[in-house]
């Protein structure tokens, strides 16, 4: 089933990780000035994908993420039971989109590294194709890839997404079985940074400092 070439893409934000490794909520720890959340958020929101869903954890770090995000055009649901996995995330978020839509763009609230430009480098690719899946790979010239987030799947698979089962990544065996339609889009390697640790933190900022001041949003 081919997307409507005028539907919406809605943007998902997957923001309801445990943060095991940090010790502490990584979405609201900061960077550059800003929560790590809102670097992802913002990128997302530049890359072209509306509507805008951001998936929280339950209780006080939701909050705070609802708080970190204040003024960019986000709606909120909540994953009551982060601890089941990446994949809780991606069920609850297919869930609360609405109907209409010609796919999902899915992305990580821990990659600050990525740019709205990256975002609809992805879009518009989905847009020239109407493959099912549209995917981002991380290498420097000469190095295997390494496949990561960003996702962008089709309408038509979402409803295979919500029966995926618990699994601390996203749905592999869908995207697998649609490999030979796939879109595959190659970033550099630095991009692939995720922050899970302090020193992963450290490494983000001192990247995003060598860049130049991060713009303020409203």
């Amino acid at each position: 089933m081919p997307p409507l070439p005028q539907a919406p893409v809605a943007g998902v934000l997957l923001a309801a990780g445990r943060s095991a490794r940090m010790g502490r909520p990584k979405q609201l720890e900061l960077l550059v000035g800003q929560p790590l959340v809102r670097h992802a958020a913002q990128a997302l929101a530049q890359g072209g994908a509306a509507p805008l869903l951001c998936v929280v954890p339950p209780g006080e770090v939701g909050e705070g993420v609802r708080a970190a995000l204040a003024g960019l055009p986000f709606t909120f649901v909540v994953n009551p039971d982060p601890a089941r996995g990446l994949a809780s995330s991606f069920r609850v978020a297919v869930d609360a989109l609405p109907a209409g839509l010609a796919g999902a763009h899915f992305a990580l609230a821990d990659m600050p590294l990525l740019t709205g430009a990256h975002h609809a480098t992805l879009l518009g690719a989905f847009r020239e194709t109407g493959a099912p899946v549209v995917l981002a790979e991380y290498a420097d010239p000469g190095a295997a890839p390494v496949r990561a987030p960003p996702h962008l799947l089709r309408a038509d698979l979402l409803r295979a997404v919500a029966a995926t089962l618990d699994a601390d990544h996203g749905p592999r065996d869908l995207i697998r079985a649609h490999a030979a339609q796939a879109v595959t889009l190659t970033f550099a390697a630095r991009l692939l940074l995720d922050v899970d640790t302090p020193a992963g933190l450290a490494q983000a900022e001192a990247l995003l400092t060598a860049a130049g001041p991060v713009p303020p949003t409203s």
